[in-house]
């Protein structure tokens, strides 16, 4: 298995570099299929054109490959390299990112249930020094420890869809001939 941690290590600076912010470093898959998936975005826009996915998926595997090549491979065997956006219903992975989605519906699973609770449904009202702050459904605001939150993302709402526009949409309706 990989080590994520060490992963995010080496993967940040080159995010960074392209002058990206790192969301999040996984592996999906499996031993059937093992895939790194790295997610970025453009902090100006909080979206990923496919030019920068392009770009930070070259960058990246000329960076594993070099460790490989120096004995340094982080990661066993082969496997898949996709580099993405974290779309619209995004996970929540980083402290700021409940400031910077307050207002919006999100579902929180803790690691071990909290008065009984493992999942927690609502608007993010936002962080309070190392406490995640959402208005439960039902319940009223509620306090969750961020260092309890197992997985957290966004729920598509017509709110969400609104405030993730594409920044252009030019040439969206095209239709490219390929050429043989």
């Amino acid at each position: 298995m990989a080590d994520i941690a060490e992963l995010t290590r080496i993967i940040a600076p080159e995010a960074e570099a392209e002058g990206l912010s790192l969301v999040r470093v996984m592996m999906i898959g499996g031993t059937d299929d093992p895939t790194l998936q790295v997610m970025a975005e453009d902090p100006a826009s909080r979206q990923l054109t496919l030019g920068q996915c392009e770009t930070l998926s070259r960058r990246l595997s000329e960076r594993l490959d070099a460790l490989e090549a120096e004995g340094a491979d982080p990661i066993e065997g082969g496997y898949r390299l996709e580099v993405s956006s974290p779309g619209i219903d995004r996970p929540l992975t980083r402290a700021k990112d409940y400031d910077d989605w307050k207002g919006h519906e999100a579902r929180l699973t803790l690691s071990e249930p909290l008065n009984g609770r493992r999942q927690f449904t609502g608007d993010l009202l936002g962080m309070e020094g190392e406490t995640v702050l959402i208005d439960v459904r039902g319940v009223g605001p509620t306090a969750l420890p961020l260092a309890a939150v197992h997985s957290a993302k966004l729920l598509l709402t017509d709110r969400l869809i609104q405030a993730t526009a594409p920044l252009s949409v030019d040439g969206a309706d095209d239709i490219l001939e390929g050429q043989d």
